[in-house]
């Protein structure tokens, strides 16, 4: 939680990100309904909607976790009571309502990464929302299930009133011509990926310093090690507070349970291993909600810490 001097501290050093940020065009109302792929549930004074995207089921094999073996990877799935050799990866969106803004924290698919997600726009409209609606847009990182969202699989802007937020690092190193001449197979295709996604945005796109306050109560906290600039958000609302974790915690199964884990998805394995043990540490710690992009849907309750790892607490589904 924020102490009002830290929070003092955090707005202070943040005042270009503050003063920049696009007026509101209302009042935004606070939904009463749940929905299908849609949950909704209150922070302080804040509501928070879980997004559902869809769910990749990828093929996995004996490589997929760097210093863990096939068959302990197996073992992991089958405790989940999970097939083996697949991990089911679900993709969740999370929009922050602060009554005068609309938030959303990375945008989905768009259906470019596979035909079993690219809902959530869908879903978008089922939480009552048009996407002309939203006036801020925090992204995390630069892989395509958290970019792709950005446009329609024909290029038009899927949001086009809202100002795009990047993390500085983040855009220096997807946007460096030598770091993407050296770069292969699938980080390769991260980086074409990403010029196509942001070569028209550029206007609407503003880099900020992970460690600033970037929305009215949201937090940046750098995550570095999935990817350069890997950044999460903590969510603080009166006395309340959440931490959406994004990609530091892929599967609660596998990399909460087992937390030194490097999954090949993690660019630096070991300083991923590091943001990941401080994260999970600061949640237990403070027993503070958590969300997190891959997480199952709604993606959202609480991890408690384990002799080996920790484990995560789903919350209950509940009426508002």
């Amino acid at each position: 939680m924020i102490t009002p001097s830290r929070r003092a501290l955090l707005t202070g050093s943040a005042l270009a990100v503050a003063a920049t940020v696009l007026p509101s065009r209302a009042m935004v109302p606070a939904s009463k309904m749940q929905g299908p792929g849609v949950y909704r549930y209150n922070l302080g004074t804040y509501q928070l909607t879980t997004l559902f995207d869809g769910v990749w089921y990828l093929p996995i094999d004996d490589t997929f976790v760097r210093n863990a073996s096939g068959a302990q990877v197996n073992q992991a799935l089958a405790a989940a009571f999970l097939p083996p050799s697949i991990l089911p990866i679900s993709f969740t969106a999370l929009m922050v309502n602060t009554g005068t803004k609309l938030v959303l924290i990375d945008t989905g698919t768009a259906g470019q990464v596979a035909d079993t997600a690219g809902s959530m726009l869908d879903n978008l409209k089922v939480a009552g929302v048009d996407p002309k609606a939203i006036d801020t847009i925090l992204i995390s990182h630069f892989h395509p299930d958290h970019i792709d969202g950005l446009k329609t699989k024909d290029g038009a802007k899927v949001f086009p009133n809202a100002e795009i937020l990047v993390p500085e690092s983040e855009w220096t190193f997807w946007m460096d011509d030598t770091n993407m001449g050296s770069a292969q197979g699938a980080v390769k295709r991260y980086f074409l990926n990403a010029r196509r996604i942001f070569k028209d945005l550029a206007k609407e796109v503003r880099q900020f310093k992970p460690g600033a306050e970037v929305a009215p109560g949201i937090e940046s906290i750098p995550a570095y090690g999935h990817t350069p600039g890997h950044t999460a958000f903590a969510i603080h609302s009166g006395n309340q507070s959440m931490l959406a974790m994004s990609d530091t915690v892929r599967n609660p199964y596998l990399f909460a349970r087992h937390p030194d884990w490097q999954p090949t998805f993690d660019m630096d394995g070991p300083q991923a291993v590091t943001a990941r043990h401080q994260m999970l540490d600061r949640v237990v710690a403070d027993r503070m909600l958590v969300e997190a992009y891959h997480f199952p849907f709604p993606a959202c309750g609480h991890m408690v810490k384990t002799p080996t790892g920790y484990e995560l607490v789903p919350v209950e589904w509940q009426p508002l």
